[in-house]
């Protein structure tokens, strides 16, 4: 290990606007979360908990447009993009519109949206919901899943959407 005589420059900005500075530089896999209405909503928090039992989780803002539709659910759908997925990523990013026109989708059997064509996609029973900040904390007990899983991640970084490229 090779330690340097000078520290890391502090930067001095708020602590809200450093995490947002660094979390730009941090690539992430790009989800749409469904719930029943339908409501759904763009989502990189996205994340696996543990194995056993098989949990997931993601966050969603509080004032979100999809939040009060995500509080009353009782379950969830996870949809893995694709790099060919970055049009729907968009769509359901938006607030103010009908994020599922023009969108093929199907019921599940208990009424979850689930979308035509991702690579991957699981449904979840949720079992925890916490505010923690400005944000709702989901996690979820894994019941289904699906798809190809072939193809290359879309991924978004520094407020772009793009593919991880192997190196």
């Amino acid at each position: 290990m090779t330690v340097t005589g000078e520290h890391q420059e502090v930067d001095a900005a708020p602590a809200a606007e450093v995490l947002r500075r660094t979390l730009r530089r941090h690539a992430a896999g790009v989800t749409v979360i469904t719930v029943p209405g339908p409501a759904g909503f763009t989502a990189t928090s996205f994340t696996s908990v543990s194995l056993e039992p098989a949990l997931v989780s993601f966050h969603l803002g509080l004032t979100a447009s999809t939040a009060r539709a995500v509080r009353a659910a009782e379950r969830f759908a996870v949809h893995i993009l694709g790099a060919e997925h970055a049009a729907l990523a968009q769509g359901f990013a938006r607030s103010g519109t009908d994020r599922f026109a023009g969108v093929p989708w199907k019921p599940s059997p208990d009424g979850l949206p689930l979308l035509d064509g991702v690579p991957a996609w699981l449904t979840a029973r949720v079992v925890l919901r916490q505010e923690i900040g400005d944000h709702l904390h989901v996690v979820g007990e894994v019941e289904a899943g699906g798809g190809h899983v072939t193809g290359a991640a879309l991924v978004h970084h520094d407020g772009y959407f793009g593919t991880a490229v192997r190196l």
